[in-house]
């Protein structure tokens, strides 16, 4: 006996319409002729039955008042949104979108964090020597405590800090913050060439990503490879880039910023 896989319930055109609202155009419109019936009809007591021609809804309404038109135009001359896979593609930009904004808020947090440092350093430096020279003594007069250990190791490293490093650090964190900054606004805005940018910055990313794991492997540095690797695979893959799977022309998602509705 075989399986039926059962559908699942999440509909992308339902979601979008329940954060956007339905795209009805009978609703807006002064009367329905004949020939409407499939997206609109007149009820007996005075309501009006609009279907979304996104998600195929049927939303109760008035007759309105002030109407947009007069009349409904030809089905074919309406302007459609998005469904299906088209859809999606968008949603998964819009989320990569996002990802890559969370990046540039944190590389431009990096950056502030690193000017700071960089301008109070030496007082950073006193107070730690001043607080591991105290601590060292302690641990001398008290005998080896471990968590006063960590403690005067950690201090170590920040008197070991050298401020001739950190122009470069400063230079790259704020590089990173405007790349991944402009990346989020173009794939938001759904232009062709974040696509390419996007693909291109984040492929010369991973090196680094891989190297530090070889340094140490943690839960997060995995997940953002892993993340990362996801995203360059469907922008080339999905996205025709650079050619593959014959390329594209133009991409489909170069719509206006506010096109799901």
């Amino acid at each position: 006996m075989r399986l039926r896989r059962k559908p699942s319930n999440f509909h992308v055109e339902t979601f979008v319409c329940s954060v956007k609202g339905h795209v009805a155009p009978a609703a807006a419109v002064g009367e329905l002729g004949e020939g409407d019936g499939d997206l609109g009809v007149d009820l007996p007591d005075g309501r009006r039955l609009a279907r979304c021609i996104r998600c195929d809804a049927w939303v109760a309404g008035s007759v309105p008042t002030g109407p947009g038109a007069p009349s409904l135009p030809p089905e074919d001359e309406l302007e459609h949104p998005r469904k299906g896979k088209e859809l999606r593609q968008a949603i998964i930009l819009r989320l990569i979108a996002i990802d890559r904004a969370l990046h540039s808020i944190a590389f431009g947090l990096l950056a502030v964090a690193l000017i700071v440092l960089d301008l109070k350093l030496g007082g950073v430096q006193h107070w730690a020597q001043d607080l591991r020279d105290r601590l060292s003594t302690a641990v001398t007069e008290s005998g080896r405590q471990p968590s006063r250990g960590v403690l005067v190791d950690s201090l170590d490293r920040v008197l070991k800090i050298n401020k001739h490093g950190f122009p470069v650090l400063i230079g790259t964190a704020i590089a990173y913050c405007v790349v991944e900054g402009v990346e989020a606004v173009g794939l938001w805005l759904e232009k062709r060439w974040a696509e390419y940018l996007t693909a291109v910055a984040t492929a010369g990313f991973l090196p680094f990503e891989i190297h530090e794991l070889t340094k140490r492997m943690t839960a997060f540095r995995v997940g953002a490879l892993v993340v990362n690797i996801a995203v360059l695979v469907y922008l080339v893959w999905s996205k025709r880039l650079f050619g593959v799977r014959g390329g594209a022309s133009r991409s489909s998602l170069d719509r206006p910023a506010d096109s799901f509705s």
